[in-house]
């Protein structure tokens, strides 16, 4: 990746990171930028409440039913499936309209659960020694259902046809809110690996497009493929990858925004937890 710190050599041997504080100092002001512009314009969070959830679900509706047909639309406008039950949610909203830019969901296997490749693409791994099957079910999880709002995808000269379902008029942006749009992509994904690792999770499994993993292999999230290119939705394949990989290729252009991901995530969390213990004290002192 052109931003991230490669190490030096000398006829070809590895002798450490490069000295020069100049190159330091030009990817740790890049760095900074992507995390100012990041923090400024959008937020990542946990959908802990109902109404986040909910949130979740319409978001869902909004590209996998309505814009991309991949599940029929529903009058209840909410796309949901038996995963759900054991998933958490990350969501990052856009800031100054309050709508959710995006969403991606954590499948958490327990007992007898299934992930969802294992029931919608079964045999579609071949690389028998990361098969999830290997592994107890607390220790694996699926990376799925990202969704986010064609309005975030579309450059400034697009058309805008999705006002009827609430998207942003991309015209009416600012420009240095185009620039955050690669990101937020990323932004799912290390949201995700915070909560892989608040749940010990040692192996993550991701259906993705292969041309997905290449984008984002070049902001520095390298999954690995683990079997052929099947038809699921398109043309998909099974990738994996751990929070660990994750955490130790992440380049130092990424590094500010995962620090500013996972305080935010973690805040959410925090928050929620003291609302809960509230609740509970409210509710022994009513009974």
């Amino acid at each position: 990746m052109k931003n991230k710190i490669l190490p030096t050599s000398i006829k070809g041997k590895v002798v450490g990171l490069p000295t020069s504080k100049t190159t330091q100092h030009a990817a740790q002001k890049k760095a900074a930028e992507i995390a100012k512009h990041y923090e400024t314009y959008f937020q990542p969070l946990v959908a802990l409440s109902d109404e986040d959830v909910a949130s979740v679900y319409r978001l869902r509706h909004d590209v996998y039913c309505e814009e991309l047909g991949f599940e029929p639309v529903n009058p209840e406008q909410v796309e949901r499936d038996e995963f759900d039950d054991y998933s958490d949610y990350c969501l990052v909203r856009h800031l100054s309209s309050g709508t959710y830019a995006s969403t991606v969901r954590v499948v958490s296997p327990t007992g007898d659960q299934l992930l969802p490749l294992e029931k919608y693409c079964e045999g579609a791994i071949t690389d028998d020694d990361l098969h999830p099957q290997n592994f107890a079910r607390e220790d694996v999880c699926e990376i799925s259902r990202l969704a986010l709002r064609a309005t975030f995808r579309r450059r400034k000269t697009d058309k805008f046809v999705d006002s009827a379902t609430g998207g942003i008029n991309v015209a009416e942006l600012y420009e240095e809110e185009l620039r955050c749009f690669p990101f937020i992509t990323a932004s799912m994904y290390l949201a995700a690996t915070v909560l892989v690792e608040r749940h010990n999770i040692k192996h993550a499994y991701v259906m993705m497009e292969p041309r997905l993993a290449r984008s984002t292999a070049l902001l520095g999230i390298k999954f690995q493929q683990i079997g052929p290119v099947v038809e699921y939705h398109g043309q998909r394949a099974p990738y994996y990858i751990t929070a660990e990989k994750i955490r130790s290729d992440l380049p130092i252009t990424l590094k500010p925004l995962m620090d500013m991901i996972e305080r935010e995530v973690n805040l959410s969390l925090s928050m929620s937890s003291v609302v809960g213990a509230q609740e509970s004290i409210l509710y022994r002192g009513n009974s």
